[in-house]
């Protein structure tokens, strides 16, 4: 099979969500079947490696991918979902957004102690949400091996704000 070019399916959607913003959508990347498949098998290619337990995804577009990379490693999967969603008792992360603020919460047993967690979402901006859910993810007791993104906009440079975290990207801005 052909290699997809995967940056051809990203749709450019100019002032959302708000002035000056043109947001990354891969929505159609993910409606592509063998786009679809060349993305979750690069992003699982690259994560095997990090010998995780656990991917967790970022709501919501981390939710996409994140169990479809996770079924291909072979490991569980971790959902960081919006406050309000996850009942009963939950541990929170907040962070800021290029354009606000935002929080993000996990069960407090969902993260085992020891765990290796890569989180993946759908796209790396200033780095605020994987700093944020990877503090959390190492108050839990997990370890993170790796980010894993299919977007990361080089220009905000949000990989320098997570240190050492190894981070993969499959489409560069």
């Amino acid at each position: 099979m052909a290699a997809v070019d995967l940056a051809a399916k990203i749709r450019e959607v100019p002032d959302f969500p708000e002035p000056g913003i043109v947001f990354k959508d891969f929505m159609p990347l993910v409606g592509d079947a063998a786009a679809l498949h060349q993305a979750v098998g690069e992003l699982a290619a690259w994560s095997r490696t990090k010998e995780p337990t656990l991917i967790l995804g970022a709501e919501a577009r981390g939710f996409i991918l994140g169990a479809a990379i996770a079924c291909q490693v072979g490991c569980g999967f971790v959902a960081a979902r919006r406050p309000g969603k996850l009942p009963p008792e939950t541990v929170s992360a907040t962070y800021a957004l290029e354009y606000g603020q935002n929080s993000l919460e996990l069960h407090p047993d969902a993260i085992p102690e020891g765990a290796r967690v890569i989180v993946h979402d759908d796209l790396l901006a200033t780095g605020g949400t994987v700093a944020a859910i990877s503090d959390l993810v190492r108050r839990l007791g997990g370890e993170v091996v790796g980010a894993a993104f299919v977007i990361e906009l080089d220009f905000l440079k949000g990989r320098d704000r997570l240190g050492g975290i190894d981070i993969h990207s499959l489409i560069h801005y």
